[in-house]
């Protein structure tokens, strides 16, 4: 049975409507793949940003880059990302988050979420991300002071 042109149409409009909420955060997850490379990525060390766990307005990001690897804190200001911090594990425990900002209930959303991203990824690949020892701090404009091994210069 073919089904008129308008109904056709019709569909494929709702269809699109409804995966409205997954749009946005692939699109938040592209903006912040891309603030990372623009800010970090180097041609004689490329990085790698994977996997990026969005909730409301707060977002943790994997990153690896040689042999470092770590994890971004990430919030978003107006309609833009902005870095709020690098660290390690602490990024994936709720009472860490806390202590970062969120709410409790945004904390364990979070914890929840990235703990969930990072199990699908290649465990090699999940383990660099521990090797970040410590918090460095990101000023407003989500820069960090130079770091062994890590610009701290915000490429634009």
């Amino acid at each position: 049975m073919k089904l008129p042109r308008w109904i056709s149409a019709f569909a494929i409009a709702a269809m699109l409507g409804a995966a409205g909420p997954a749009y946005a955060h692939n699109d938040d997850r592209g903006a912040i793949t891309h603030l990372m490379m623009a800010t970090f990525d180097k041609p004689e060390a490329p990085l790698t940003v994977e996997p990026v766990t969005v909730y409301k307005d707060v977002a943790v990001a994997g990153w690896s880059q040689g042999e470092m690897g770590g994890r971004a804190l990430l919030r978003k200001k107006e309609n833009d990302w902005v870095l709020t911090l690098c660290s390690g594990d602490a990024l994936k425990e709720a009472k860490s988050l806390q202590h970062f900002g969120l709410s409790a209930e945004e904390a364990e959303a979070m914890a929840k979420a990235v703990v969930e991203a990072e199990a699908k990824l290649d465990p090699v690949l999940v383990a660099k991300f521990a090797t970040f020892d410590g918090v460095v701090m990101m000023d407003s404009e989500g820069n960090h002071p130079p770091a062994e091994g890590h610009g701290g210069e915000h490429k634009s």
